[in-house]
C-alpha cells in the first residue's frame, strides 16, 4: 500500500487531498482519492489522516480475503513520504503532541502493534499514490504509471 497527501493542495478551502493506492500481487486493486474533510496546518497532519483511511481500507480488504478463504500471512507494507509519520508509528516512546492527531495517530499504532501493518519510508520521487495528490509532469506521470502496470513485474510475451 502507498499513500500520501498534499497539504492544502485544493486553493480554495485549504484542504488537503488523500491519496492511496493498494496492490494484491503486484497488481492494484484499489484506490483512493478525495479531498479531506477537515483543515490541516501541518503535512504530518495530513500523511496521518491519510494513512488512517489506508489502514481502514487494508482492515477491510483483508478481511474480505480471509471471508473467501485467501490466507493472509504477516503485516501489510504501508509506504509513507514522510518521515515523522512513519517515526512517530513505528516507535513506542514516541510522545504525540498535537491532540487534534491523536485519533489517527493511535489508530495506525494500534494497527502496528497488531501486525495488520508494517510501516517504511518511501521516498517522495517514487511514491506512487502521487498519481492521485499531485499535478505531475509527463516524464514523472509516466514513470509512475510504468510502476503500476504488471509489465513492469514480468516480460511481455509478444508471440501471444
Amino acid at each position: 500500500c502507498f499513500t500520501d497527501a498534499d497539504l492544502a493542495g485544493c486553493l480554495e478551502t485549504r484542504r488537503s487531498h488523500s491519496g492511496i493506492i493498494i496492490f494484491c500481487n503486484r497488481a492494484p486493486i484499489l484506490w483512493f482519492s478525495k479531498r479531506q474533510t477537515t483543515v490541516k496546518t501541518s503535512t504530518f497532519g495530513s500523511e496521518i489522516i491519510a494513512l488512517r483511511i489506508a489502514i481502514e481500507m487494508i482492515e477491510g480488504l483483508r478481511y474480505k480475503l480471509r471471508m473467501m478463504g485467501v490466507p493472509i500471512d504477516g503485516p501489510t507494507s504501508v509506504f509513507c513520504d514522510n518521515e515523522s509519520v512513519v517515526k512517530n508509528t513505528t516507535r513506542p516512546e514516541s510522545p504525540l503532541k498535537k491532540k487534534h492527531n491523536s485519533v489517527a495517530y493511535h489508530r495506525a499504532r494500534e494497527a502496528c502493534a497488531a501486525g495488520v501493518i508494517r510501516i517504511a519510508k518511501q521516498d517522495g520521487k517514487t511514491n506512487i499514490a502521487d498519481l492521485f495528490t499531485k499535478l505531475l509532469d509527463g516524464p514523472k506521470l509516466k514513470d509512475l504509471c510504468s510502476r503500476c502496470m504488471w509489465t513492469d513485474y514480468a516480460p511481455i510475451n509478444k508471440d501471444l
